[in-house]
């Protein structure tokens, strides 16, 4: 399987177009599981939302007038990524991962959430910064398909993907990537 990166530029926001898409498709009766940032917390911190539960999350560092740099807490991530994994575990029918970044490019992150969906044959959809493009391509094996940023173009290859479109005469599971070949 393939898995989707949606392609953004600094002026675009891929956060609320995955919200949007996943709270859509979550209210049609899908099953999408994942985490999208949601932006500033109260303190100007980075947050997220479990696309699951709709539960906000803190993925900063405690803080620190004098911290520069990125404020990610690692262990707060890995926390929200076991949570993921939990609700993956329980079945799913689209996971959304909030950003592929230089955690993820290095194997670490919330890389192996990506790798566990795909082994189960689950569309996944990971908002991909332009300046994180080649390591995206490297980390995939050049194997994804590029989605422009923006509900359109994810309403239309998710109508494709959940079309239900026949299976092969033989009875063989079909897995996304042949669908969509």
């Amino acid at each position: 399987m393939r898995p989707r990166r949606l392609v953004y530029e600094a002026h675009q926001d891929p956060d609320a177009v995955l919200r949007s898409f996943a709270a859509d498709l979550n209210a049609r009766g899908f099953r999408v599981v994942g985490m999208v940032q949601a932006g500033q917390c109260v303190d100007s911190s980075l947050c997220a939302v479990l696309l699951h539960s709709g539960e906000k999350l803190l993925l900063a560092q405690d803080f620190d007038p004098a911290a520069q740099g990125c404020r990610l807490d690692l262990a707060r991530l890995q926390n929200a990524g076991a949570r993921i994994a939990d609700a993956l575990s329980q079945g799913a029918d689209l996971v959304i991962i909030n950003r592929f970044g230089k955690r993820e490019r290095d194997g670490k992150g919330l890389s192996y959430l990506i790798e566990r969906a795909l082994d189960a044959d689950i569309p996944v959809v990971i908002a991909v910064g332009k300046e994180h493009f080649a390591d995206w391509i490297k980390f995939a094996g050049g194997m994804s398909v590029k989605l422009r940023c923006d509900r359109d173009a994810l309403d239309i290859w998710w109508q494709r993907i959940s079309a239900g479109e026949p299976q092969p005469a033989t009875g063989a599971h079909q897995t996304v990537c042949e669908i969509l070949k």
